[in-house]
């Protein structure tokens, strides 16, 4: 069986933590979802779906049936859990933590940042689906509180950004610009001006790791790829849309206690 190919950050390389952000590349799946989908919501094959995650389950320590991702809603809800729960049944949320050995936790993204955080000491994981609305709304800070809830402190937690849209990739309209300025008022120098009159180019690397900060989080990782510059090895939705493509895969970062 091929492996399914991954990333680490050295931020997040912990005693008795394993974690995998990953590509594309060493799944099942065919046609545009080739072929490490991880993407329950996507038209893909349930049965190559399924494959693949078993196969990033495998990658990090823990049974298929023991990682748990949930259902994605571009929310700052980050909800802490002790046990996995059925496919069916996925909370709607953007975040989960764990204090529990051998429970996996992941989520998924095709553009969006995708952040794993671990507190060695009090052995507190967590992971963060961070699109613009999720990074904007507060999802990172969530995270960290809810850690914090079960014995994880700000000042020793480890986070690191895996593949996202990166800036030259990201042009946005006029009022996009418009909703950060009015939520968060410090956002505009994550914007440049485009080429293009009256829109701009956002730098979602660069807020995301702006939030992480803001929320305490001192040593950080982005690992610093593009996902609509590498095709290669990254889904990518923006990429999809503009080829006019059916549907589009998804990347899945995932960690996890030994």
């Amino acid at each position: 069986m091929t492996a399914a190919e991954s990333l680490s950050a050295a931020t997040l390389e912990l005693p008795g933590v394993a974690h995998a952000f990953f590509t594309r590349r060493g799944g099942v799946s065919d046609g545009v979802y080739a072929s490490l989908n991880g993407g329950v919501g996507s038209r893909d094959r349930q049965e190559a779906v399924v494959a693949n995650r078993a196969r990033m389950a495998a990658a990090i320590g823990v049974a298929p049936e023991r990682l748990a991702i949930p259902y994605q809603v571009h929310s700052p809800d980050a909800l802490a859990i002790d046990a996995p729960f059925p496919r069916e049944a996925r909370p709607r949320c953007d975040a989960l933590v764990t204090a529990t050995p051998g429970l996996g936790l992941g989520v998924t993204g095709a553009d969006c940042g995708m952040i794993l955080f671990a507190d060695p000491e009090a052995r507190v994981i967590g992971a963060a689906h961070a699109g613009w609305k999720g990074a904007l709304n507060g999802v990172v800070e969530a995270t960290v509180a809810a850690m914090a809830a079960l014995g994880a402190r700000a000042e020793r937690t480890r986070a690191a950004l895996g593949p996202c849209i990166a800036q030259p990739s990201y042009e946005v309209g006029p009022e996009f610009v418009a909703t950060f300025e009015v939520n968060d008022g410090g956002s505009g120098r994550f914007f440049t001006p485009s080429v293009n009159d009256g829109r701009a180019m956002f730098d979602l690397h660069g807020y995301i790791a702006d939030r992480v900060a803001r929320a305490g989080v001192s040593r950080f990782q982005d690992l610093g790829f593009d996902t609509y510059a590498d095709e290669a090895r990254f889904f990518s939705y923006r990429r999809a849309t503009h080829r006019n493509e059916s549907d589009y895969g998804r990347l899945v970062a995932a960690i996890a206690l030994e």
